[in-house]
């Protein structure tokens, strides 16, 4: 059994609704897209993230033998729909956001242009792979936040739902902005940086403290942060930690990282306490580093009462995303063509909730920012081929509240599509960054948000609205609902 691979990574009824297709004959072009509703964890943004395994997997999209038996010992599907599933490859195109771009609610992340029964079969693949590393790039961004210049690792991964869980969502953390992982797997496999000291067993296994502190040292010379919280913080930790410092100070081997990690306790009293002990010591340059169910809410807390941890390791609330573990990312039909048409046919889906009726059409995003500063003014979502001219007045409006608008000035702002090519009538089109590239950018893709939307609690929402052609069309398909 090889659960790596991942065309049965469905649910039961998109391979039934694909049968439906193919005995009634359906052979129509849809458009799907991939959007959230609300912002994780209270944020005023998300980050999109998944983009390189969803690669992966549309590539590797096929049937093997053992799948179509597995099948055909169902009893549900005929044979003549098994042999068209012993033939499948997709075929259709693929658009999305770049990794590391910071999105918006209501706006498609990615929009599946194929035949209906090619893009029914992808929808929860997608949804699993984008909720999950989105979910956890995001969470990331906000812990990175909250540390404020400090440094945070990554290092859940026993505490993950799994190790795919544990090995994807440390990717992602690094991307959201992570300076690297305790998962070795993930470094591997994502060339990104591996991070870690030692556990509490390791001093455990010593007849004393002082002895497990200088073998490690000796082991790791250039690396050396000792986990201070065995027995006990101030009278023990902290005074033999310093005592292994001061040896290797006088033999001349300082490594050229070095300091204390905290696990338990009461952080912000002990660390400021540690700080003082390290600095008489003659050591202002000791990292004093922080780890125990920390996110954060918590490091915020933290630096408010004044505490000196200069180095954050976050597990189980990042990489579970405890507050928030879901990420409510969904797959809508968006548009329709039957063969031999030339257009598409706009579809909508309607609800009593507001926030769940779509936005219908075969779309695209351009975002706005203000020419002199670079921050983001806004997202329009609007029809494919609408055209803006950045010299031209630019009116946007809130497509719930209309009477909501704001005029841009023709040469202060700029304009950049958002959604980019990835397949092409099959084949990929696009080549991932490597993760710390993605992790760069997305640096950088956070920096284009006002401070107000970036706050931790109660963040100013950016504006995503709609164009006119777009607004009215949705408005059009209502009315003709409500007519029938």
């Amino acid at each position: 059994m090889d659960i790596n691979h991942l065309t049965l990574l469905t649910d039961l009824y998109e391979l039934t609704m694909m049968q439906g297709y193919f005995k009634t004959g359906n052979d129509e072009t849809v458009v799907f897209d991939v959007f959230y509703r609300d912002n994780p964890s209270g944020s005023g943004y998300a980050i999109t993230c998944g983009l390189d395994q969803v690669i992966d997997y549309i590539k590797n999209l096929s049937f093997s033998y053992d799948d179509i038996d597995y099948l055909r010992n169902q009893g549900i599907f005929d044979e003549d729909f098994l042999e068209y599933l012993a033939g499948y490859h997709f075929t259709g195109d693929i658009y999305a956001i770049a990794e590391g771009t910071v999105v918006f609610p209501r706006e498609p992340l990615l929009k599946v242009k194929a035949p209906i029964m090619e893009a029914q079969l992808v929808e929860t693949a997608l949804l699993n792979i984008i909720n999950h590393q989105s979910l956890i790039a995001t969470k990331a961004s906000r812990v990175v936040y909250a540390a404020g210049g400090s440094g945070v690792m990554e290092f859940g991964l026993r505490r993950a739902q799994g190790p795919d869980a544990g090995t994807y969502g440390a990717r992602a953390a690094v991307i959201g902005g992570c300076d690297g992982t305790s998962n070795v797997l993930a470094g591997k496999c994502f060339d990104i940086p591996i991070l870690g000291t030692h556990a509490h067993s390791w001093i455990m296994s010593f007849d004393d403290e002082y002895h497990a502190f200088r073998a490690y040292a000796d082991l790791y010379p250039d690396s050396c942060t000792l986990l201070v919280d065995t027995y006990d913080t101030l009278r023990s930790g902290v005074p033999n930690a310093i005592r292994v410092f001061e040896e290797l100070r006088a033999e001349g081997h300082m490594p050229k990282h070095y300091g204390i990690r905290l696990d338990s306790g009461d952080l912000a009293y002990l660390t400021k306490k540690a700080r003082i002990m390290l600095d008489e010591a003659g050591f202002p340059d000791a990292v004093i580093a922080a780890s125990g169910d920390l996110d954060e809410n918590l490091i915020t807390s933290l630096k408010s009462q004044g505490a000196p941890i200069t180095s954050w390791g976050v597990g189980t609330k990042l990489i579970t995303s405890a507050d928030c573990p879901a990420f409510g990312g969904v797959y809508k039909l968006a548009a329709s063509k039957p063969k031999g048409a030339d257009e598409f046919t706009a579809k909508i889906k309607i609800s009593e909730n507001p926030a769940k009726i779509t936005n219908p059409g075969n779309k695209t995003i351009y975002r706005i920012y203000g020419k002199e500063d670079g921050k983001i003014r806004g997202d329009l979502i609007c029809l494919v081929g609408e055209h803006y001219d950045e010299s031209d007045d630019l009116t946007i409006f809130d497509p719930q509240a209309t009477w909501k608008k704001s005029t841009l000035a023709g040469g202060t702002y700029t304009m950049r599509e958002l959604l980019v090519p990835i397949f092409i009538k099959g084949q990929c089109v696009y080549k991932s960054p490597s993760v710390m590239d993605i992790r760069s950018y997305c640096k950088d893709e956070l920096n284009t948000l006002w401070d107000e939307s970036r706050r931790l609690v109660n963040p100013q929402e950016v504006y995503v609205d709609l164009s006119m052609p777009l607004y009215k069309l949705k408005n059009e398909l209502l009315d003709a609902n409500h007519k029938k």
